[in-house]
């Protein structure tokens, strides 16, 4: 069931999670990346992945910046559509920019 709010429960948490694994990166080294202290890294990293604390929208970005993914990828609900955002995110700014281009030039073709 989804909330009052409308976000899936712990779905950053779940993100930042998958991420971190496909990186085989460890709770504590994300943390250290981001600039938490190696004391506590784990365990907070550890709370956002398990959604006990959802992090502030800055230490989000952090998190987004050391996993190279966009920070609308922590947050889109659709898989599909993470999916696309993660390609994305690999593309340069021009390339992205072209190919929206692109792809909104064929949405003003359709009938």
């Amino acid at each position: 069931m989804v909330p009052e709010s409308g976000r899936i429960p712990n779905l950053i948490g779940q993100r930042i999670r998958s991420r971190r694994e496909m990186l085989g990166w460890s709770q504590e080294k994300l943390g250290v990346l981001i600039g938490i202290d190696e004391s506590s890294s784990r365990a907070r990293i550890s709370r956002y992945e398990l959604g006990n604390h959802e992090p502030p929208l800055d230490t989000a970005r952090n998190i987004a910046r050391a996993l190279d993914v966009p920070l609308a990828y922590l947050y889109c609900e659709e898989k599909d559509l993470s999916a696309l955002l993660l390609e994305l995110g690999k593309l340069s700014a021009k390339r992205r920019t072209t190919l929206i281009s692109a792809w909104m030039e064929d949405l003003d073709k359709s009938p």
